[in-house]
């Protein structure tokens, strides 16, 4: 979920207004990325003027980095939705557009089911793990003899 906003600023306003390539990136998650929607409201320009910016090719699925351009995350598929990463808008806005002050915050998504299980079966093997290490500390005699004494050589 992207919230936030890249908001240009006026020099007058801002008391790092000095510092014209300074960049904020609030992350609470760098695995989040950000869909054509997000871009176009937190750049605070039209559908069409960011799919103008976005490095696409019709020959190539995932073409180079192009510095000038908007560069999306890596593509399975032509119709797989275009996704950012928070930080390629935020240098997007940055180096391209000019844009003074960039904030950009990615928030974590509400927890899923996937997240859910996925958390479940870390537990139930962190839980095994503190099993087997508690019996490398017990004695290794997996087969007690009756009696506690060897049986003589035949």
């Amino acid at each position: 979920m992207f919230s936030g906003t890249v908001n240009p600023s006026s020099s007058a306003s801002s008391p790092s207004a000095g510092y014209a390539n300074d960049i904020q990136a609030i992350m609470a998650s760098s695995d989040s990325l950000v869909g054509i929607d997000d871009v176009q409201k937190s750049l605070n320009r039209s559908r069409a003027s960011v799919y103008r910016y976005t490095n696409t090719d019709p020959r190539n699925l995932n073409p180079p980095f192009n510095p000038r351009k908007l560069n999306s995350e890596y593509r399975s598929d032509q119709k797989d939705a275009l996704l950012f990463h928070p930080n390629e808008v935020a240098r997007f806005a940055k180096d391209v557009l000019r844009i003074k002050e960039v904030t950009v915050e990615v928030l974590n998504s509400p927890s899923s089911a996937t997240q859910q299980v996925l958390t479940s079966i870390l537990e139930e093997l962190q839980m095994i793990r503190t099993h087997l290490e508690s019996l490398n500390e017990q004695p290794a005699d997996i087969y007690p003899h009756p009696g506690g004494q060897d049986r003589p050589a035949a």
